[in-house]
């Protein structure tokens, strides 16, 4: 278990109502909560959000684009999940990225997750989202689930219908949760600490 208060929020990338991308997160955010991280998930669905366009002023900006950065500024680790739409990741979740940046992002753990309703999964989708992570200065932790043939996964009410599809998502969540911990804890800013200050090699400029 975690001792001390780690947050992980959820991010899905779809608006469909009954969204299966949403059913995964949640079940991912069931294994954060099981080694007591603090979870909530963040529906785009319910956000007023404007389109990125570069020339965008905060002044400007729509409460719920504030309220989106807020939220995810104050996490330990994000969690992005996406169905996949003509092999990459939905629409409204690229722009719910390009409307925040390095403030929201840099330095945290992100976890990811695909869903698709034929055999290849979402890993195209995932791939490019670990591009994402990896230039918003992220660290995208290796595990990743790409759900194929979706709608044969979850019933109506959203419970897993696959044992071992579960587990993953489980599992992905404690490795989130507990990465975050690690990265956040004030025994790993020491360390991290102590190392860049540490004095250089006298032997490496040779």
């Amino acid at each position: 278990m975690i001792d001390k208060k780690i947050s992980i929020v959820a991010i899905c990338g779809s608006l469909r109502k009954n969204s299966f991308t949403k059913k995964a997160l949640t079940t991912v955010l069931k294994g954060s909560q099981e080694v007591g991280a603090e979870t909530k998930l963040i529906s785009l669905s319910e956000y007023n959000l404007i389109f990125c366009n570069g020339d965008n002023k905060d002044s400007d900006l729509p409460a719920d684009v504030l309220k989106l950065r807020k939220e995810v500024k104050e996490a330990d680790g994000i969690l992005l999940g996406t169905p996949e739409y003509h092999g990459s990741y939905t629409g409204v979740l690229k722009n719910a990225l390009d409307l925040m940046g390095f403030d929201e992002f840099e330095g945290k753990m992100i976890g990811l997750v695909g869903v698709s309703g034929g055999a290849m999964g979402a890993l195209d989708a995932l791939n490019s989202l670990r591009v994402v992570g990896r230039s918003l200065h992220s660290w995208v932790i290796p595990e990743q689930v790409s759900i194929p043939f979706v709608n044969k996964v979850f019933d109506s009410e959203g419970n897993v219908l696959n044992e071992r599809i579960e587990q993953r998502l489980i599992s992905l969540g404690k490795q989130l949760a507990r990465f975050s911990y690690l990265h956040s804890s004030e025994e790993s800013k020491a360390f991290i600490k102590a190392w860049e200050s540490a004095p250089n090699n006298p032997g490496a400029d040779k």
